[in-house]
């Protein structure tokens, strides 16, 4: 019998002895320390990267924004700072509770039907834009059985979903093996195909729609897509 290629990350399990603990064990993970070392630096590798590139201008809109905070205080004198820094804070604290401020009143629009209904999406496919989020404690403490219970449902569905993709591109490659004789040349056509149409309708084309719905260049909804497709959500882009 031909010999296994050995891998640089391999698992060796070896029988315990009477006198080790049953948490002990007897395998070895070969490589755990490379792994981890590796993983660190990649992190440190984007800390750098962000920071570089984020850093300078998130202080420059921060020194923009005191000055301009300045300049309003100097203009209209009757204005208190300590008053106006208590309006930012409750226009901030209203945007995170879901309270549109813009016009002669107010709406509570995204905590309908609609706004409840991305939200329980969102929470569910851990996407988390963050634009959103509970303030009572009955909402919070449902939201958290929501999520243990909704979160595991939806992998089920989307590994079903998954299964009866794989289930289709393989129903297709053994047509066209039969079809044209070469099971290979037939698997690696619709396996492309399959790679080139989930691009198409779950990359591609979606930023479309979001631009002509939203407003957003091709490129901010290409990212927005790649963003809540990767299920990261940063919530810096969302759909209004």
């Amino acid at each position: 019998m031909p010999a296994l290629p050995s891998s640089r990350f391999s698992i060796t399990c070896r029988p315990r002895s009477p006198s080790v603990p049953w948490w002990a064990g007897g395998c070895r993970v070969r490589g755990t320390g490379f792994l981890l070392l590796s993983y660190l630096a990649y992190l440190v590798l984007g800390t750098g990267v962000f920071w570089a590139l984020e850093g300078r201008s998130t202080q420059d809109r921060g020194r923009n924004f005191q000055r301009d905070k300045w300049e309003l205080l100097q203009n209209y004198t009757c204005l208190d700072g300590p008053a106006l820094d208590l309006l930012i804070r409750g226009i901030i604290q209203a945007y995170k509770d879901g309270t549109s401020l813009l016009g002669k009143s107010t709406s509570m629009g995204r905590w309908e039907f609609v706004g409840s209904f991305f939200f329980s999406v969102s929470t569910i496919t851990t996407i988390g834009y963050g634009n959103l989020s509970p303030q009572t404690m009955a909402a919070r403490l449902f939201c958290i059985f929501f999520a243990l219970v909704g979160i595991p449902f939806n992998l089920v569905v989307l590994n079903r979903l998954g299964h009866l993709m794989q289930c289709g591109v393989h129903r297709c490659a053994h047509r066209l093996g039969a079809r044209w004789q070469d099971s290979a040349w037939a698997q690696w056509l619709t396996g492309s195909a399959a790679l080139l149409s989930g691009l198409l309708f779950f990359l591609l084309l979606p930023p479309l729609l979001f631009s002509h719905m939203e407003g957003w260049s091709y490129v901010e909804s290409f990212y927005f897509a790649f963003i809540t497709l990767s299920t990261v959500g940063f919530g810096d882009y969302v759909i209004v």
